[in-house]
């Protein structure tokens, strides 16, 4: 299989004009714009979801409501390559709750079926809202059994086939890129038909194992790695780190397709 199509990660919506390669931006740092860029490459619009639950454990953003910020990105940025919808992460801490150094996770304290139920009837619901907006649906799971099952629940709660869409988004695989375990669950996946699959929030290890299995994949680790490295690059001025720095991005993005 070829390299998938790597979406650059940013919480800098500015970039859509200036970096002039495929991105992936957040619906929750787009929506406070009253002007908003125009897209210089393709790009991907994130729903926002792994910070709602995080937040409120619940979503608090109305399916039209989020249909009608779609549709203006589509009309104002353009090249809007499709949406995430407003699927439910099934990770322990989204459910259970608890504290991640610093963050506090409110937990939705459902099971993983009513993630996964929510998750379909969601994209199924924005369909119905957004025929025309390309809103891919999501798997989601905690176990290769359960992302299957989220594979059956599309055809039997809204008679979708995912064998036979574009593009299917994997998500919740975020944390289990340092085992084999996600290579396991796109295998699984794809000895079941689904085979066009975007990988949500891959790190360089995650991509350097699966990146072949993948159709397209989207990545923010840049600006952790820049973080951390606490010293800008030789020739950046103006800042403590390169955290925000399109420049850093840029070149990190270059070695990881390296």
């Amino acid at each position: 299989m070829s390299a998938p199509l790597f979406l650059l990660g940013t919480h800098q919506p500015g970039w859509l004009a200036r970096a002039g390669v495929p991105l992936f931006v957040s619906d929750r740092r787009l929506r406070v714009y009253k002007t908003l860029p125009l897209a210089a490459a393709p790009w991907g619009c994130d729903s926002g979801g792994f910070t709602e639950l995080q937040q409120y454990g619940t979503w608090t953003v109305p399916p039209a409501e989020y249909v009608a910020r779609l549709r203006r990105y589509r009309d104002q940025i353009g090249h809007l390559l499709w949406a995430a919808p407003q699927d439910w992460m099934c990770e322990p801490i989204i459910i259970n709750g608890g504290q991640i150094g610093p963050i506090r996770f409110a937990g939705t304290h459902l099971s993983v079926a009513e993630h996964q139920r929510r998750t379909v009837l969601n994209f199924a619901h924005l369909r119905d809202l957004a025929p025309e907006l390309n809103i891919i649906p999501v798997v989601q799971g905690d176990t290769i059994t359960a992302y299957l099952r989220c594979v059956d629940l599309y055809q039997s709660l809204i008679g979708v086939d995912l064998t036979r869409v574009p593009l299917v988004g994997l998500g919740s695989v975020c944390r289990r890129q340092a085992t084999g375990e996600a290579g396991r669950i796109i295998r699984a996946l794809h000895a079941r038909g689904v085979r066009r699959l975007h990988g949500f929030g891959f790190k360089i290890l995650g991509l350097a194992e699966h990146g072949h299995l993948l159709t397209s994949a989207d990545s923010m680790a840049w600006s952790i790695d820049a973080r951390r490295r606490r010293t800008p690059l030789p020739g950046c001025v103006g800042h403590r780190h390169c955290a925000n720095c399109l420049r850093f991005a840029l070149r990190w993005r270059t070695e990881v397709l390296a």
